[in-house]
């Protein structure tokens, strides 16, 4: 048996297992899910209740952001309690200026919006984010994502929409290169994400949709140390296109996204690419993406959570399709590393953090963080070597009716890699 044979038998063998594993995790999460309704009422950070008027009052109303802090420096003739009750969309936005690993100097303007889609807010918070920016580096990025539930979440629209031009480094495949293969990388890329999931049990849902991620004018300049790249060896183009039908099983008891103080996410997504549709290539994908939150005790709100992904391809990938870091939907994974600072045919990935409030009014919190990633070698597709890096954060509550917050984070990664990190909204 050939060797590209053997790899061959052993990622089918792999995806065959993934597969079993995530049909475990996600009957096993649904499963917990029914018998805990069943035995007792739980109320997370963030979900709406009604009071003796039945108006609608976030339990996060009581707390402090920083509409708050400049309604009180701004005006202070209004009352402290006209902010009591949400709005029907609850917006946040920061222009922000300054300096991020990936970005260089930066200048971004972020936002999103938090709502529910009904007015008897029976379903799970929905939200549309976008982000415009302009850095050093000369990127331009322009995106929009949004989670949307249906009325007593009987469906889930989930939507990744970006145009970006993007001089970036890549350094080659896998998990042991260095800053002597960075090569520099220019392109233009088109990403249309579409899936519509529908609910098939407790908490549990399936569904499918489209993708398509379209690059072109790419062009490389070759590794720092004159060596040959890994882009040249796995097959340098000046465009791809990979066009692909995604089937997809989704296990989701968080009642907010931006911020969780509980529960599970299970997701489990096959992606078929097919010259059929417009691909340049056949190629699949799997992956799989497991979060879970604990709130360590009922009289704090302090949070445990872990984040796990997996990431499986099989055919000819697009090497800029290929899973890398901060390749997940909001391009969190790996803080301590740079935008695409590993990558590789396959990916498993961990991360654990720790969210612990810093004042009594919600207004500033600070997290702890740990993570490891590992991306398999182009010689052997074998997982080889993992990348670790931590670090520390501030969190700053910039609107507590969607308990959403500024994360500005600093994190550190082998090799020298180490810079701040911004998101709006919790990392995971």
């Amino acid at each position: 048996m050939s060797g590209r044979h053997k790899a061959r038998c052993l990622i089918e063998n792999v995806y065959l297992k993934t597969l079993k594993y995530c049909a475990v995790i996600i009957g096993v999460l649904s499963g917990f899910n029914s018998f805990s309704q069943q035995v007792m009422v739980n109320v997370p950070l963030g979900q709406m209740q009604l009071n003796r008027k039945n108006t609608i009052i976030s339990d996060s109303a009581k707390q402090k952001d920083i509409i708050d802090i400049l309604q009180k420096v701004l005006d202070k003739t209004t009352p402290a309690t006209k902010r009591a009750l949400p709005k029907k969309a609850n917006f946040s936005v920061i222009p922000y200026g300054g300096y991020t690993l990936s970005t260089g100097f930066v200048a971004d303007i972020s936002g999103n919006v938090g709502f529910y889609t009904s007015s008897s807010h029976n379903e799970n918070y929905s939200i549309i984010a976008a982000d415009l920016s302009y850095d050093t580096k000369t990127q331009k990025i322009f995106l929009t994502r949004s989670e949307i539930w249906s009325d007593n979440n009987n469906y889930k629209l989930v939507s990744d929409l970006r145009f970006e031009k993007y001089p970036t480094d890549t350094y080659g495949l896998g998990t042991f290169t260095t800053f002597a293969t960075d090569n520099d990388i220019d392109f233009y890329y088109l990403r249309v994400y579409e899936t519509l999931l529908k609910r098939v049990g407790n908490d549990l849902y399936a569904g499918i949709g489209y993708n398509i991620d379209y690059h072109y004018d790419i062009t490389a300049m070759g590794n720092q140390g004159n060596t040959l790249s890994d882009f040249k060896k796995y097959g340098q183009t000046s465009a791809s296109t990979s066009s692909g039908i995604n089937a997809g099983l989704l296990y989701d008891n968080r009642k907010n996204p931006l911020n969780p103080s509980g529960g599970s996410y299970a997701s489990f997504i096959f992606r078929e690419n097919t010259t059929a549709i417009g691909s340049n290539a056949n190629w699949q994908s799997l992956q799989f993406d497991f979060r879970k939150y604990f709130k360590l005790s009922e009289n704090s709100k302090n949070i445990l959570a872990f984040w796990s992904i997996m990431q499986f391809t099989r055919g000819n990938v697009p090497y800029l399709d290929l899973p890398s870091t901060g390749g997940d939907m909001y391009n969190n994974s790996g803080r301590g590393y740079a935008v695409g600072r590993f990558r590789g045919r396959n990916e498993l990935y961990l991360e654990s953090e720790y969210r612990f409030g810093l004042t009594r009014n919600g207004l500033l919190g600070a997290v702890l963080f740990a993570n490891g990633e590992s991306f398999s070698e182009l010689q052997n597709n074998s997982f080889l070597r993992i990348a670790p890096a931590a670090g520390g954060g501030l969190r700053i509550k910039i609107n507590k009716h969607s308990n959403s917050n500024i994360c500005i984070d600093y994190g550190v990664g082998t090799g020298g890699s180490h810079g701040f990190f911004v998101n709006l909204g919790e990392v995971f």
